[in-house]
């Protein structure tokens, strides 16, 4: 049976999103061709248009994927903490690790930025905004934080951590400059606390 037209255009989307990624990753968003992503897809450029507008359309999409990757990997580790305040701090400690990974760093904290703006405004960054704001909300409840407003607590929380990761991104000595910037981030989180840790 032929393949319906809705499942050949999926795969094809999934191809390209895989082909940007690579070369996005290895060679930097502005290095990287149209023309060496499509071939490496096995597709033409009208796929590309077709599905993604342009090359900066396509780099919205894989910035997206590995964005949310990054905030799943982040709950995942901040579930096996042990209980909310310390997951929230192990999620926000793992979201500013993430940018040793080459390919984090490379695109979704020096490039997706640099093309795409500012990055607090990325949907992926909404939807962990508002898991970080139910979070608060929780810990606010129980009386372990301090009554603030939720939703200006985990704009900080989620502000200071991406900022933490872009400045990591952006250093001469990233491995150097992670253990301070996780430190100044657990410390300015516990700043919320009742009573302090």
């Amino acid at each position: 049976m032929p393949e319906r037209r809705v499942d050949t255009m999926e795969k094809n989307r999934v191809k390209l999103i895989a082909a940007a990624r690579k070369a996005f990753a290895e060679k930097g968003y502005s290095a990287a061709s149209m023309d060496e992503i499509t071939a490496d897809a096995g597709l033409t450029r009208g796929a590309l248009y077709h599905n993604f507008g342009d090359k900066r359309g396509l780099l919205a999409v894989v910035v997206e994927q590995i964005d949310s990757e990054m905030a799943s990997r982040a709950q995942e580790i901040g579930a096996r903490a042990g209980d909310d305040w310390q997951g929230l701090l192990a999620e926000g400690a793992a979201y500013i690790e993430m940018a040793l990974d080459p390919e984090v760093q490379r695109i979704v904290l020096l490039d997706g930025p640099a093309v795409l703006g500012d990055p607090s405004q990325w949907p992926s960054q909404s939807s962990c905004l508002q898991a970080t704001r139910r979070t608060v909300e929780g810990l606010i409840a129980r009386g372990v934080l301090k009554p603030v407003d939720a939703e200006a607590a985990a704009r900080l929380l989620g502000g200071a951590a991406l900022n933490a990761a872009l400045w990591i991104a952006a250093s001469d000595d990233p491995q150097k400059v992670l253990p301070r910037a996780v430190e100044a981030f657990h410390a300015m989180a516990a700043g919320l606390l009742t009573k302090p840790a």
